[in-house]
């Protein structure tokens, strides 16, 4: 079957036969069909792009809303692939002694993250980029016998449990084709184009989750490409759109919007989706940032009311931004304040109802700022 989304390869014969799917390369042909119900949800996300990287331009501290951001997404991109953890284990103080496998896959996406943001600073959107940032993404994890930083070389297949060759959902392309699938792919994302970037976007992401170059991990680095290509167009600046936000929310109707491009060559239907996603998700982002905005604006405004000893409480509420989870003997090392000054002004924040002790995460006693991680809840 020749679809315009691709053809099939027939590998093999007899009982060992079986067929992998080779994708055409993008831009896809025909070209794209941009109707009116196509082009007004363009023109919303767009907009709502644009809002979005005007507000985090203007906010004080945008670098902790976007710290808190990834690590929102790492987790929600982690959870589409079946990771069980939550934000509370994400924050934890004694994370070091507590985190097991699937903090640890969190915690590797928030590295990964970070390091293909850095990266794009000295190499463009390519391969190398995608396997380095993979590398870091597997370091130490479970799927770090498969490969980690290298295009696999043996075929994989999608299927629930227990699926085999036989009876996978969808089997990506053979390793000789996937090569050069991704081959095209870089050269793609590197070549201008007519279509906007957010088209351009959902189009990336939907050839590198078909071609599946990895043995594992697929999934949360065709996640990240998003963001990351974004960036490289200049559409925002920070990772402050988590589009896992929606894609975990409707996950089987973002699986099955990809099979159809594959089935049926439609990818229309695929973009539409994709731009809804974009549109939810900067909603989302844009009330999240003003809630937490308010929420800070609120708090700062009765620590200021405490007089003599409002300074080492505002240290400490500045550190509960980025820690909402805190131990007192653990903050007070990282402040360089001592553990008295920390518990009094920790004291101060239970009375006046920022912070509350929690029913002991860990062995030692911690308190968390309740409003503020519930804002970012919100969803995961």
């Amino acid at each position: 079957m020749n679809s315009r989304a691709g053809k099939y390869r027939i590998n093999f014969s007899g009982e060992a036969e079986y067929k992998s799917f080779i994708p055409s390369p993008l831009p896809p042909n025909p070209v794209i069909e941009i109707d009116m119900e196509m082009l007004d949800v363009l023109v919303k996300a767009r907009s709502l792009v644009v809002s979005l990287e005007n507000i985090s331009k203007r906010i004080p501290d945008m670098e902790l809303f976007i710290s808190m951001y990834v690590r929102k997404e790492a987790l929600m991109s982690s959870q589409i692939e079946g990771t069980q953890a939550t934000l509370e284990d994400v924050f934890d103080p004694m994370i070091d002694i507590n985190s097991n496998r699937d903090v640890k896959d969190v915690i590797n996406y928030i590295k990964a993250t970070d390091y293909a943001i850095n990266r794009l600073k000295t190499l463009p959107l390519c391969n190398r980029l995608i396997k380095e940032t993979h590398s870091v993404l597997m370091e130490g994890v479970r799927g770090q016998e498969k490969s980690p930083g290298e295009f696999r070389a043996s075929q994989n297949w999608i299927g629930g449990q227990g699926s085999t060759l036989k009876n996978a959902m969808y089997i990506p392309p053979h390793p000789e084709d996937m090569i050069e699938a991704m081959s095209e792919l870089e050269k793609y994302i590197n070549n201008e184009d007519s279509l906007d970037a957010l088209i351009r976007a959902s189009l990336i992401h939907y050839q590198f989750e078909t071609i599946h170059p990895f043995l594992d991990g697929n999934g949360r680095i065709g996640r990240l490409l998003i963001i990351l290509f974004l960036m490289e167009q200049k559409l925002i600046s920070t990772p402050a759109l988590y589009i896992s936000y929606y894609l975990k929310k409707n996950r089987m109707e973002y699986y099955d919007r990809m099979t159809e491009v594959r089935n049926k060559g439609n990818y229309e239907q695929w973009i539409k989706f994709f731009l809804r996603a974009v549109e939810e998700t900067s909603i989302d982002a844009i009330k999240t940032i003003d809630q937490l905005n308010a929420l800070r604006v609120e708090n700062e405004s009765i620590i200021n009311n405490m007089g003599r000893s409002s300074k080492s409480t505002m240290q400490v509420f500045r550190y509960l931004e980025s820690n909402p989870i805190i131990d007192i003997g653990k903050t007070a090392e990282s402040l360089g304040l001592s553990f008295n000054t920390v518990s009094s002004a920790v004291q101060r924040l239970v009375t006046v109802g920022i912070l509350s002790q929690t029913e002991n995460i860990s062995r030692n006693r911690t308190f968390v700022y309740e409003k503020y991680l519930n804002i970012l809840k919100n969803g995961t």
